[in-house]
Protein backbone atom coordinates (compact mmCIF):
# COMPACT_ATOMS: atom_id res chain seq x y z
CA UNK A 1 0.00 0.00 0.00
CA UNK A 2 1.48 3.63 -0.57
CA UNK A 3 1.23 5.28 2.23
CA UNK A 4 3.13 8.42 1.39
CA UNK A 5 5.32 9.50 -0.95
CA UNK A 6 8.60 12.03 -0.04
CA UNK A 7 8.66 15.93 -0.94
CA UNK A 8 12.03 14.88 -3.06
CA UNK A 9 10.88 11.88 -4.97
CA UNK A 10 12.58 11.24 -8.53
CA UNK A 11 10.71 8.53 -10.53
CA UNK A 12 13.16 5.94 -12.00
CA UNK A 13 11.99 4.47 -15.61
CA UNK A 14 14.13 1.05 -16.10
CA UNK A 15 15.00 -0.66 -19.31
CA UNK A 16 11.73 1.30 -21.81
CA UNK A 17 14.06 1.01 -24.73
CA UNK A 18 12.68 -0.46 -28.22
CA UNK A 19 14.66 -3.85 -28.11
CA UNK A 20 13.28 -4.55 -24.32
CA UNK A 21 9.61 -3.24 -24.96
CA UNK A 22 9.78 -5.95 -28.33
CA UNK A 23 10.32 -8.87 -26.36
CA UNK A 24 7.65 -11.16 -25.15
CA UNK A 25 6.11 -9.90 -22.15
CA UNK A 26 3.46 -11.34 -19.71
CA UNK A 27 1.16 -7.98 -19.41
CA UNK A 28 0.50 -5.93 -22.33
CA UNK A 29 3.38 -3.47 -23.17
CA UNK A 30 1.04 -0.69 -24.17
CA UNK A 31 -0.40 -0.32 -20.99
CA UNK A 32 3.04 -0.35 -18.98
CA UNK A 33 3.82 2.44 -21.40
CA UNK A 34 0.56 4.14 -20.83
CA UNK A 35 0.87 3.68 -17.09
CA UNK A 36 4.43 5.12 -17.10
CA UNK A 37 3.48 8.07 -19.36
CA UNK A 38 1.23 9.20 -17.01
CA UNK A 39 3.81 8.86 -14.63
CA UNK A 40 6.40 10.98 -16.24
CA UNK A 41 3.10 13.19 -16.54
CA UNK A 42 2.93 13.64 -12.96
CA UNK A 43 6.20 14.31 -12.03
CA UNK A 44 6.81 17.06 -14.33
CA UNK A 45 3.57 18.40 -13.29
CA UNK A 46 5.86 18.86 -9.71
CA UNK A 47 8.81 19.50 -11.14
CA UNK A 48 10.28 16.73 -9.61
CA UNK A 49 13.25 14.69 -11.08
CA UNK A 50 12.95 11.56 -13.66
CA UNK A 51 15.33 9.45 -14.30
CA UNK A 52 15.44 7.12 -17.71
CA UNK A 53 17.30 4.35 -17.18
CA UNK A 54 19.22 2.26 -20.45
CA UNK A 55 20.95 -1.26 -20.68
CA UNK A 56 23.97 -2.11 -22.68
CA UNK A 57 25.33 -4.93 -20.71
CA UNK A 58 27.55 -6.04 -24.10
CA UNK A 59 30.94 -6.94 -22.79
CA UNK A 60 30.06 -6.33 -19.14
CA UNK A 61 32.31 -8.48 -16.52
CA UNK A 62 29.14 -10.20 -15.41
CA UNK A 63 28.43 -11.42 -19.15
CA UNK A 64 31.86 -12.91 -18.78
CA UNK A 65 31.27 -15.64 -16.39
CA UNK A 66 29.97 -19.07 -16.29
CA UNK A 67 25.88 -19.22 -16.49
CA UNK A 68 23.37 -22.05 -17.22
CA UNK A 69 21.57 -19.15 -19.59
CA UNK A 70 24.49 -16.90 -21.50
CA UNK A 71 22.61 -13.88 -22.34
CA UNK A 72 25.33 -12.19 -24.40
CA UNK A 73 28.49 -13.32 -26.36
CA UNK A 74 32.12 -13.80 -24.48
CA UNK A 75 34.17 -13.65 -27.27
CA UNK A 76 35.17 -10.11 -28.32
CA UNK A 77 33.86 -10.17 -32.37
CA UNK A 78 30.80 -11.27 -30.91
CA UNK A 79 30.43 -8.56 -28.95
CA UNK A 80 31.53 -6.22 -31.51
CA UNK A 81 28.89 -7.73 -34.06
CA UNK A 82 26.18 -7.84 -31.46
CA UNK A 83 26.38 -3.93 -30.58
CA UNK A 84 26.38 -3.31 -34.27
CA UNK A 85 23.27 -5.04 -35.30
CA UNK A 86 21.10 -3.77 -32.00
CA UNK A 87 22.61 -0.38 -32.31
CA UNK A 88 21.51 -0.31 -36.36
CA UNK A 89 17.89 -1.79 -34.79
CA UNK A 90 17.90 0.73 -32.82
CA UNK A 91 17.91 -1.71 -29.89
CA UNK A 92 18.97 0.82 -27.01
CA UNK A 93 17.03 3.80 -28.07
CA UNK A 94 14.04 4.34 -25.55
CA UNK A 95 10.70 3.61 -27.28
CA UNK A 96 8.81 7.05 -28.58
CA UNK A 97 5.86 6.82 -26.41
CA UNK A 98 7.74 7.77 -23.19
CA UNK A 99 8.86 11.64 -23.63
CA UNK A 100 12.25 12.38 -22.52
CA UNK A 101 13.46 15.72 -22.26
CA UNK A 102 17.01 17.08 -21.97
CA UNK A 103 16.91 18.17 -18.25
CA UNK A 104 15.59 14.44 -17.40
CA UNK A 105 18.54 12.08 -15.88
CA UNK A 106 20.03 9.33 -18.21
CA UNK A 107 21.79 6.46 -16.91
CA UNK A 108 22.96 3.35 -19.05
CA UNK A 109 23.94 0.56 -16.98
CA UNK A 110 25.60 -2.62 -17.59
CA UNK A 111 24.41 -5.03 -14.76
CA UNK A 112 21.24 -5.76 -13.64
CA UNK A 113 21.17 -2.79 -11.38
CA UNK A 114 21.36 0.74 -12.10
CA UNK A 115 23.22 2.07 -8.87
CA UNK A 116 26.02 0.08 -9.85
CA UNK A 117 29.16 1.68 -11.49
CA UNK A 118 27.11 4.72 -12.25
CA UNK A 119 26.35 8.56 -11.15
CA UNK A 120 22.64 7.82 -10.27
CA UNK A 121 23.35 8.06 -6.74
CA UNK A 122 24.98 10.99 -6.65
CA UNK A 123 22.66 12.63 -9.18
CA UNK A 124 20.15 12.10 -6.96
CA UNK A 125 21.64 13.26 -3.86
CA UNK A 126 22.20 16.10 -6.05
CA UNK A 127 18.31 16.93 -6.00
CA UNK A 128 18.16 16.14 -2.29
CA UNK A 129 16.45 12.69 -3.09
CA UNK A 130 15.24 11.01 -0.48
CA UNK A 131 12.28 8.73 -1.91
CA UNK A 132 12.05 6.73 -5.47
CA UNK A 133 9.38 5.68 -7.48
CA UNK A 134 10.01 2.50 -9.85
CA UNK A 135 8.32 1.33 -13.12
CA UNK A 136 9.94 -0.63 -16.11
CA UNK A 137 11.24 -3.84 -17.36
CA UNK A 138 12.20 -5.95 -16.48
CA UNK A 139 10.13 -6.50 -13.10
CA UNK A 140 12.42 -9.29 -11.86
CA UNK A 141 15.37 -8.31 -13.50
CA UNK A 142 16.01 -4.46 -13.64
CA UNK A 143 13.45 -2.97 -11.61
CA UNK A 144 14.71 -5.33 -9.20
CA UNK A 145 18.08 -4.97 -9.23
CA UNK A 146 17.82 -1.38 -8.86
CA UNK A 147 15.79 -1.43 -5.90
CA UNK A 148 17.55 -3.62 -3.87
CA UNK A 149 20.34 -1.40 -4.58
CA UNK A 150 18.21 1.71 -3.67
CA UNK A 151 16.61 -0.39 -0.48
CA UNK A 152 20.86 -0.51 0.69
CA UNK A 153 21.34 2.87 0.25
CA UNK A 154 18.35 3.78 2.40
CA UNK A 155 15.66 5.28 -0.37
CA UNK A 156 11.66 4.77 0.48
CA UNK A 157 10.71 2.78 -2.30
CA UNK A 158 6.86 3.14 -4.10
CA UNK A 159 6.47 0.36 -6.95
CA UNK A 160 4.04 0.95 -9.54
CA UNK A 161 2.76 -2.30 -10.43
CA UNK A 162 0.93 -1.63 -13.59
CA UNK A 163 3.91 0.07 -14.82
CA UNK A 164 5.93 -2.87 -15.44
CA UNK A 165 6.13 -6.13 -16.72
CA UNK A 166 8.85 -9.34 -17.33
CA UNK A 167 8.87 -12.18 -19.30
CA UNK A 168 7.98 -14.32 -16.83
CA UNK A 169 4.45 -14.45 -15.21
CA UNK A 170 6.25 -16.12 -12.12
CA UNK A 171 9.06 -14.27 -11.53
CA UNK A 172 6.87 -10.88 -12.56
CA UNK A 173 4.55 -12.25 -9.35
CA UNK A 174 7.49 -13.26 -7.20
CA UNK A 175 8.70 -10.23 -6.81
CA UNK A 176 5.57 -8.16 -6.24
CA UNK A 177 4.37 -10.30 -4.19
CA UNK A 178 7.47 -11.34 -1.96
CA UNK A 179 10.37 -8.91 -2.37
CA UNK A 180 8.89 -5.51 -3.39
CA UNK A 181 6.64 -5.49 0.06
CA UNK A 182 9.77 -5.75 1.91
CA UNK A 183 11.59 -3.09 0.76
CA UNK A 184 9.62 -0.62 -0.05
CA UNK A 185 5.73 0.04 -1.09
CA UNK A 186 3.58 -1.20 -3.38
CA UNK A 187 0.62 0.28 -5.00
CA UNK A 188 -0.88 1.16 -8.81
CA UNK A 189 0.19 3.74 -10.92
CA UNK A 190 -3.01 5.62 -10.37
CA UNK A 191 -2.07 5.39 -6.56
CA UNK A 192 1.36 7.23 -6.46
CA UNK A 193 -0.12 9.61 -8.66
CA UNK A 194 -2.42 10.46 -6.26
CA UNK A 195 -0.05 10.95 -4.01
CA UNK A 196 1.81 12.73 -6.02
CA UNK A 197 -0.45 15.41 -6.94
CA UNK A 198 -1.11 15.95 -3.27
CA UNK A 199 2.51 16.74 -2.74
CA UNK A 200 2.87 20.84 -1.07
CA UNK A 201 5.70 21.47 -2.87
Amino acid sequence: MITQIDPKTALILIDLQKGIVNLPLVNPVTEVLEKSAKLIAAFRSKKLPIVIVRVDPLGAKWTQARVDEPSAPKDEDGIIQAKALMESAGFFDITPEIEVRPDDIFITKTTWGAFYQTTLHAELANNNVTGIVMAGIATSIGVEGTARQASELGYNISFATDAMTDMHLSAHEHSIGRIFPRIGEVGTADEIISKVQALQL
